[in-house]
């Protein structure tokens, strides 16, 4: 079967969703088809994230990252309250356990302050234990209008925003290849050709691949990390009132292990951060091959495991052994037992890396003719999902000439 718009937009994430809606928004009446290639929407990157609103505390000021983030957690928050979709801001704590964590937290203090983080408040052992009393800690930031909220819940509402202004979402439709023809790209699917003139690209875990059949690979790739939580059993929720989190170690994009709190009720530990084994591998036991080789011979991958291989190597203990798990989680709340500590869930991040090693910190967007793809979009671009849609919508009328 073959479908013919103005513009395809591939992968139903919620950046993908986001950037359908804000062009329809836009442009009333664009005829516009979003694939995705499993039954269900939001199913991976977006159905598989902590729920945190994050309010731009870590991100380098001026970055895509901080100006989006900003923006785009008052938009998700907007969107959230005109369709029922409940939000708290339940505030989150970083927290220093020791001295030598001071000076990496008065950096994350300079950023969130040029971020204008709303609220911030720098607080001292007692005010900790006013916040969070199971908490430990010398130092911490308190963010109180950090919070959390039900991603998927928001991506659905997305897809339900498209069909109503008369998108067309197809499912079951991985991108096989892309090519162009008389002014036209066919996008060729699973389930046939999608035709159409310009192509908008959020496909998460895929993205490289994606954008290497549109011709513009580009030199970085995307590398897969997942990360594994514990959940707490019903008992020890009193030992966690919001949002832990550890001071960040500046060179790597995760933000350590950490506590939070869901919107239905439950509470977790994590994740870390484990190379997987397959893309789209949310066990410990799910290999691809194809994927692991690739991640392998990528000269970018070997020189960050050169680089950091100590840190490598108590990620993937941790992830074996619950009780190094247990004793790390310890170290922020100390009445954490591991008969506390029920395994799962997982998930998987995109993380785009250079050639040289260096991760991609920053969201970054590719344009090519006719096409725009975006080649790195991990956290906070849930939180973000609405600015990026709005960003990628705006260039799109620019570089599609859709006015």
């Amino acid at each position: 079967m073959t479908e013919r718009s103005d513009l395809a937009v591939i992968g139903g994430g919620i950046v993908g969703l986001a950037t359908a809606y804000q062009l329809l928004l836009r442009k009333p009446g664009l005829s516009l088809v979003l694939v995705e290639k499993e039954p269900e929407l939001a199913s991976h990157q977006s159905g598989h994230n902590s729920g945190v609103l994050h309010a731009g505390l870590y991100y380098a000021p001026g970055s895509r990252k901080a100006r989006l983030c900003r923006e785009g957690k008052a938009a998700v928050e907007r969107f959230a309250e005109e369709h029922g979709i409940p939000y708290e801001h339940c505030g989150k704590l970083v927290i220093a356990v020791s001295e030598e964590e001071l000076p990496r937290l008065a950096g994350v203090r300079e950023r969130a302050l040029s971020n204008d983080v709303e609220g911030l408040e720098e607080v001292g052992p007692e005010r900790i234990r006013e916040i969070e009393p199971h908490a430990a800690g010398i130092r911490a930031l308190w963010s109180p209008k950090s919070g959390i909220i039900d991603y998927r819940r928001v991506a659905l509402a997305y897809a339900e925003e498209i069909r109503a202004r008369g998108g067309a979402i197809l499912t079951r439709r991985e991108v096989r290849g892309i090519e162009r023809r008389q002014g036209e790209k066919i996008v060729k699917t699973a389930a046939g050709d999608v035709v159409c003139r310009n192509v908008i690209s959020c496909a998460g875990l895929q993205s490289d691949r994606v954008a290497a059949m549109t011709g513009d690979a580009g030199t970085e790739q995307i590398v897969p990390f997942r990360g594994d939580y514990y959940t707490l059993a019903p008992a020890a929720h009193h030992l966690v009132r919001g949002l832990i989190y550890p001071v960040p170690d500046t060179r790597f994009p995760f933000l350590g292990v950490h506590f939070g709190r869901t919107m239905d009720g439950r509470v977790r530990a994590g994740p870390n951060a484990v190379l997987a084994f397959a893309r789209e591998g949310y066990r410990r036991t799910d290999v691809s091959l194809a994927d692991l080789v690739e991640a392998l011979a990528f000269p970018g991958f070997r020189r960050l495991a050169l680089r950091h291989w100590r840190t490598g190597i108590a990620e993937m203990w941790r992830d074996w052994s619950k009780s190094a798990f247990t004793a790390r989680l310890r170290r922020y709340v100390p009445g954490i037992r591991a008969e506390d500590l029920v395994f799962g869930p997982s998930g998987v991040r995109a993380q785009s890396l250079a050639a040289d090693g260096n991760l991609v910190e920053d969201f970054s967007i590719g344009e090519s003719p006719g096409v725009l793809h975006v080649r790195n979009a991990p956290s906070p671009a849930a939180t973000a999902s609405l600015a990026i849609g709005r960003e990628l919508a705006e260039r799109a009328i620019r570089s599609f000439a859709l006015d």
